[in-house]
């Protein structure tokens, strides 16, 4: 018996890796590691509080919040403390006119003279505080947007995880529902062959039907075997896309509803943009980059900062600081303002930037919106296609099954041939091969087209 081509190339390449990815699984599960019971909805929380994107994303929204209370402090006064201590092992001279001290020494006559003294120590206070700076007030503006931004990216980036764990739980139950049905197909052929067997015992079959029933039912074996592979595959990927150790055991509590799978969703006749978490990312993209032109525009305004110090200074020909001497103290206050006359352009050249790429943002939410509009164009032809295509297959491998208990009943009251019976037999099987085949495109056309419309 053939297998449609799909699921052929499936088993083919999982033929090749399986041993190798069951004895890394083997080798890394530990002895007494306790089956997790999952419905979808478990496995959907499960992977929004452990999935690596999931993380990820909620990292960089607290990363957010932390640059914006940074920018909080810009508001806020800077203070600072610095002191010196300076040893003057030779100090400097200067020459000096002493005629300019007396009147009586020679004019012209120069001396040398030190100013200073050996030691010298200061220390001061300094606070700094912004007073009118547009960009700083930009700056706070833009810390709702901010935060506005990075949580739309974890919500697209939930939809993206939950999309992958449905279609990865799914997956799991669909393969685990054909190996299920297809070892009650073995179970059938084995007590068909034995049957055979015995006919042929008492002369009233030939031995070409025993051996037609044995390949069949060799061949049946060998499909278990590649759809058991590809269950401990399917598992696998389950379990990474919930971000579990690849090793835990897990058992799949929901079960497959057809009438959940055909089941049409609710209105969609009002959908709105916004429902979709990419394009409304795109709009607070779009936000944030309104605050930088903004910014940049302002950039031209003056700056008003005051700035406060105090301080005390000694010096001192003794290293003598811890006695009683003498410290100066000093104390300044003023008010800094700048006034940017010309910056070379650099400021339009900054605003046209700023300026375009709100620009190629409209142009990228243009181009987001038409390709919602394709892809719920495509999702709902194709999810009621494949609904049709399922309803279709289901009729036909429930008529394929009538056809082989028919077909098998003839053949064990002795009006119909071993031929018969495995053209039935391998009916039947096309017809289930085809119709998993048309529930797993069901599940994965539905999953799509809930994303489209935003009601994942």
């Amino acid at each position: 018996m053939q297998l449609n081509r799909k699921l052929m190339l499936l088993i083919g390449i999982v033929m090749l890796f399986f041993a190798n990815v069951n004895a890394q699984v083997s080798n890394n599960a530990p002895a007494n590691a306790a089956p997790v019971q999952l419905s979808v909805q478990d496995a959907i929380n499960y992977a929004l509080s452990n999935q690596a994107d999931i993380k990820t994303a909620k990292i960089d929204e607290l990363i957010q919040l932390a640059k914006n209370k940074e920018v909080s402090g810009l508001a806020l006064p800077n203070i600072s403390a610095n002191g010196q201590f300076q040893d003057n092992p030779v100090i400097q001279k200067q020459l000096i006119d002493a005629s300019n001290f007396d009147p009586s020494i020679p004019k012209g006559t120069l001396v040398p003279i030190a100013f200073g003294l050996k030691y010298n120590m200061a220390g001061q206070v300094v606070m700094n505080q912004t007073l009118f700076d547009p960009s700083v007030l930009v700056a706070l503006q833009a810390r709702k947007a901010l935060e506005d931004m990075v949580k739309k990216n974890v919500t697209k980036t939930e939809v993206d995880v939950k999309s992958n764990v449905y279609q990865a739980y799914y997956s799991v139950l669909v393969t685990e529902k054909a190996v299920n049905i297809f070892t009650e197909n073995i179970a059938r052929l084995e007590k068909s062959l034995y049957e055979t067997e015995q006919f042929y015992k008492n002369g009233l079959v030939e031995k070409l039907d025993v051996d037609r029933l044995r390949v069949q039912l060799t061949n049946l074996k060998t499909q278990v075997i590649g759809l058991q592979n590809t269950l401990v595959v399917n598992r696998a990927m389950l379990n990474f896309s919930i971000g579990m150790p690849i090793y835990n055991p897990v058992v799949l509590t929901d079960t497959l509803s057809m009438q959940a799978v055909k089941a049409q969703v609710e209105d969609t006749s009002n959908f709105n943009y916004q429902a979709r978490p990419d394009y409304a990312y795109l709009e607070s993209t779009k936000s944030v980059l309104e605050y930088d032109l903004k910014r940049y525009k302002l950039k031209g305004l003056p700056t008003l900062s005051l700035n406060v110090a105090g301080g005390a200074s000694r010096a001192s020909n003794n290293f003598d600081y811890f006695q009683s001497q003498m410290w100066y103290g000093y104390m300044y206050y003023g008010v800094n303002l700048n006034v940017p006359i010309f910056t070379g352009f650099q400021r339009k050249r900054q605003v046209d930037q700023a300026a375009l790429a709100i620009e190629k943002t409209d142009v990228n939410m243009e181009k987001l919106r038409l390709a919602i509009d394709l892809e719920q164009t495509q999702a709902g032809s194709t999810f009621a296609s494949n609904v049709k295509a399922l309803n279709a297959q289901e009729d036909n491998m429930q008529l394929a099954t009538d056809v082989y208990e028919t077909t098998i009943t003839k053949y064990r009251e002795g009006v119909g041939s071993s031929t018969e019976m495995i053209t039935a037999e391998t009916g039947l099987l096309t017809a289930q091969n085809n119709y998993f085949d048309a529930l797993y495109k069901a599940i994965v056309a539905k999953i799509a087209y809930l994303k489209a419309y935003g009601k994942l």
